[in-house]
């Protein structure tokens, strides 16, 4: 027995040799454990079945395993590959194709920016969707003209939204601009707002957005006639609402029309049919009134992609995605789908009822009466508020209603710790843009500026003679750093706020640009500081959470 059982030992050993060549069968004592303990299953068939069986399971689990490795690697490619495609789509321009004086805003106390963005409708007719969409094949070859502008301003805490329109037809200055793809450089002028888009393309507008208004402006967006019905498609109709039956049509001595025709009541448009609704005007009387048809479209349009849960619905956010990113030309620096994502996240965060949509108030042009004006002081406070980050809804807490920091102090009026130098070794010069959009300049008020600073004690003050200039807003430009507490002292002698103080590339020393809100007396006017809401009576505001607009119709086109 002692002998059979050093025999059986070494024969489980030699077994287990074997068996780690490759040899199976002779493990007969094992249970599969190799510890040489019966099995609890009987005979050594329930034994082999068993190690056959875990044999099996692992063989299934690699093979799991390695298909799960393959599937993953093949999603992630067709992943990045898809990501890439999307990032083809999107055309990209420069953001500027001129010399501005706005400068980009500071952050607040908390570190908080906020976002503009220009968003351009062109009627460009190069392509033949676009030529079939708009008509007017004999304009293909013709500029491009910007029919649709709107800034879009993302309040730096993100919790509230406005909209500005200014209407097509107009009159205002615009710089000199150079197309990025001719380099033909166009001179400065002062025409209709929409023909920006043709002196040198988006950047073109976005410079003279921001000469007139002083707001920086981070980004562009263009769409076409195509693009239109192509988004509108792919969110698949946005309600409108109509008091009479509409049809823009041509009429004896009124050429053009959209060709809108339309029921009194509500219904959703799409496709042709939603670009004919953002082109109407004759119907509604002005142009004015469409950009208010235009604003009923786009909060209509923010409710119904805010109800659909578009992020889990892999097909409907594929053509959402292939959609705008085939409609839209964008500035360069926001080309790609992640920045467009990104971007899109920051506005979905704001509630609607915190959205804003208005146009900025005009005048009749008295030069042509088919064209408008800024309207002057109305204009201006519009502009301010967004400057200084205001809302121009008063549905946020008490801490919303104030500005986080003045628009002036956030585009480089900060206070410094550069000392000045003494009064009299300060160089100023004075000069007058008193004239605006609406008023022409008052004579004498560099001179009648630079005699006040002179009493003052900046006895190097002398008068700019070139010719007028215009500026809604007084300012003191400065060029450089060292040259920030000697701009500083000059305003302060004259009353100007610090928040008007900005840094400025135009300039090569200390420069008080007397605006058109000083038009007379030596004492810089003082300020009202705006308050949330209190936005101009005749800026057509309109909140994105009311249902009940409808537009009317103008009786010739009602049917």
């Amino acid at each position: 027995m002692t002998h059979s059982s050093v025999h059986g030992e070494g024969t489980r050993r030699g077994v287990r040799r074997a068996s780690g060549a490759g040899q199976e069968g002779g493990r007969r004592g094992d249970d599969g454990d190799g510890s040489g303990r019966p099995s609890s299953g009987g005979g050594h068939g329930g034994r082999r079945g068993r190690r056959r069986q875990a044999r099996r399971r692992h063989r299934v689990l690699r093979w799991s395993a390695t298909a799960l490795a393959v599937l993953i690697l093949g999603t992630a490619g067709a992943g990045y590959l898809y990501y890439q495609h999307l990032n083809g789509n999107i055309e990209k321009g420069r953001r500027s194709n001129a010399d501005s004086k706005a400068r980009k805003t500071e952050p607040n106390a908390a570190g908080q920016t906020p976002l503009n963005i220009l968003l351009i409708g062109s009627d460009s007719r190069k392509s033949d969707a676009n030529v079939s969409l708009g008509g007017g094949r004999d304009n293909r070859d013709n500029p491009p003209l910007a029919d649709v502008q709107m800034l879009i301003h993302l309040s730096a805490d993100r919790k509230s939204a406005a909209v500005v329109s200014i209407p097509r037809d107009t009159r205002v200055d615009i710089p000199a601009c150079k197309d990025p793809d001719s380099d033909e450089t166009y001179p400065a002028t002062n025409e209709i707002i929409n023909t920006t888009l043709g002196r040198g393309g988006a950047g073109c507008t976005l410079a003279t957005w921001e000469n007139l208004t002083g707001i920086y402006i981070d980004h562009w967006m263009t769409i076409d006639f195509a693009g239109v019905v192509s988004m509108a498609d792919a969110i698949g109709g946005v309600e409108v609402c109509v008091n009479q039956n509409v049809w823009d049509r041509a009429r004896p001595n009124v050429p053009g029309g959209s060709g809108l025709k339309m029921t009194a009541g509500r219904k959703k448009v799409k496709g042709k049919q939603a670009l004919e609704w953002l082109r109407t005007r004759h119907a509604w009387g002005s142009d004015p009134l469409r950009a208010r048809a235009q604003h009923m479209y786009m909060n209509s349009m923010i409710r119904t992609l805010k109800s659909q849960n578009v992020f889990t619905d892999g097909g409907r956010l594929m053509n959402l995605a292939e959609a705008a990113t085939n409609s839209l030309t964008v500035s360069e620096e926001l080309g790609t789908v992640k920045k467009l994502y990104d971007l899109g996240m920051q506005l979905k965060t704001v509630p609607t009822d915190r959205i804003t949509m208005t146009t900025m108030p005009t005048v009749e042009d008295n030069e042509n009466a088919n064209h408008l004006l800024p309207a002057g002081a109305d204009a201006e406070k519009m502009w301010a508020m967004l400057r200084d980050d205001v809302p121009f809804d008063d549905k946020g807490a008490k801490a919303d209603a104030k500005p986080a920091s003045p628009a002036s102090t956030a585009s480089a009026g900060r206070t410094t710790d550069d000392p000045a130098a003494a009064d009299d070794e300060i160089g100023v010069l004075v000069q007058n843009a008193t004239r605006s959009a609406t008023l022409g300049p008052v004579s004498g008020r560099a001179r009648d500026i630079a005699r006040e600073l002179v009493g003052n004690g900046f006895t190097q003050a002398t008068t700019d003679t070139s010719a007028a200039l215009a500026e809604e807003r007084t300012l003191v430009r400065y060029p450089s750093a060292e040259l920030a507490g000697d701009a500083q002292a000059v305003a302060k002698s004259l009353g100007i706020p610090a928040g008007s103080v900005r840094k400025s590339a135009d300039v090569s020393g200390v420069t008080v640009v007397v605006g058109a809100d000083w038009r007379s007396g030596t004492a810089y006017p003082k300020q009202k500081t705006p308050q949330a809401g209190d936005l101009p009576s005749n800026s057509d505001a309109i909140n994105g959470s009311d249902t009940g607009q409808c537009m009317d119709v103008y009786e010739p086109y009602q049917w």
